[in-house]
């Protein structure tokens, strides 16, 4: 029994280390001797996930449960395991088994909670959370968690209490400053939300969801900037006023309103992007990629005003609306690079070089139609990109 509990202790303190393939090897060891052996199969079910073999984990979990059906281990084990594989229904199952049995562990409490999240069931969320606190008022994640879900619905106050509790509980934790740059950022305050950003840079410099934000809070500190995206956010519409243009033909005008706001706000967001990637201080935040697509986007502004210049002046129509259309493609750039899920990015990507390929033939075949046809298909991109993310919102990763 000694080495068996010393093969779980050392197993155990691999996986807290990071260091799953050993501790893999730990565990395969330990079960080769005692094959039946639950808590052995539960903490290989976590190395195994943590080496991104989702399936075997599965596999080595529902063993677990198998062998020791009335533990609450293992139904603990099992829900990380299908709420990492975003099982959502077996994970609920899991976690709801697991507190039946042992209602005071607060990581369990925790687990529900972050199901709850991705299911996007924001009082459940708040909930569980608080029920953890309950249980562990000096936990730092259920307040995390609770300062999310108090974000998401819209409790400001609340929210950053929850955040501000959490960094006191933990202030060495990374994720508790990301919660409260969240709920800085969500509540306006874009400044307070940059210094927590970088607290979790400096906590951990390879957080990537935090370099985001962190771009996000140094963009909305931008007066002009922080207009249009209010404007954006409010006009945004939605493809069911379609439906609406044969009976009221003027509603054409809220599309083209919607879609000229959109268009405005990625011109500022390219700026932005473009002066912050230039500026010492701040360039590190920057991949290579971004600034590319920054420039790009401001660059198409400059080559489109020229061509429709010369348009006018040489008196050709298609070159002038050529030069339009180029002008409207910042909207698709802009749309496919900021698009989460590999290939809805690789479509939008694709979709854009059409749109480019479209605009140089009409303006080489000297064709009114087909120019005007894309300038207003590549305005019109905002509802095109918002398809492609619902058809492929399933690669999202889980937060």
């Amino acid at each position: 029994m000694v080495a068996v509990s010393d093969a779980i202790d050392r197993a155990r303190a691999l996986l807290e280390l990071r260091r799953p393939a050993e501790a893999e090897r730990e565990l395969r060891g330990l079960l080769a001797q005692n094959p039946e052996h639950s808590a052995g199969h539960s903490f290989l079910a976590l190395a195994l996930l943590e080496q991104g073999g989702t399936a075997d984990a599965v596999t080595e979990a529902h063993e677990a449960v198998r062998l020791a059906p009335d533990h609450w281990f293992p139904h603990y084990v099992a829900g990380h395991v299908h709420y990492r594989g975003r099982r959502l229904d077996l994970a609920m199952a899991a976690v709801q088994a697991s507190l039946a049995l042992s209602p005071e562990y607060v990581p369990t409490w925790t687990l529900l909670s972050r199901t709850h999240m991705l299911a996007g069931r924001w009082p459940e969320m708040a909930d569980a959370a608080r029920r953890g606190l309950a249980i562990d008022p000096n936990a730092a994640e259920p307040a995390s968690l609770l300062a999310l879900a108090l974000v998401a619905l819209g409790e400001a106050a609340p929210a950053q209490a929850a955040a501000a509790q959490a960094v006191r509980l933990d202030p060495d934790s990374a994720t508790a400053h990301l919660v409260y740059g969240r709920a800085a950022l969500a509540f306006g305050d874009p400044r307070e939300a940059a210094d927590a950003f970088r607290e979790v840079l400096r906590l951990d410099p390879g957080y990537d969801q935090a370099r985001d934000l962190l771009v996000s809070a140094l963009r909305q500190r931008n007066p002009l900037y922080r207009w249009l995206a209010r404007l954006q956010s409010r006009f945004r519409g939605g493809w069911w006023l379609v439906f609406l243009l044969p009976a009221v033909p003027p509603v054409i005008v809220v599309f083209v309103l919607i879609a000229l706001l959109h268009w405005a706000a990625w011109i500022a967001e390219s700026w932005t992007t473009l002066r912050l990637a230039r500026a010492k201080a701040t360039r590190l935040l920057f991949e290579e990629a971004e600034s590319r697509v920054a420039l790009l986007c401001c660059g198409l502004p400059v080559v489109g005003a020229a061509l429709l210049a010369l348009g006018i002046t040489l008196g050709q129509d298609v070159l002038g609306t050529g030069g339009v259309a180029v002008m409207a493609l910042v909207t698709p750039v802009q749309e496919a690079a900021h698009t989460g899920s590999p290939r809805a990015r690789a479509v939008l990507y694709g979709w854009t070089g059409l749109l480019g390929m479209a605009i140089a033939a009409a303006v080489a075949l000297d064709s009114l139609g087909p120019a005007m046809l894309t300038l207003y298909a590549a305005l019109a991109t905002i509802w095109v990109a918002a398809g492609v993310r619902r058809l492929f919102r399933q690669e999202q990763a889980p937060l």
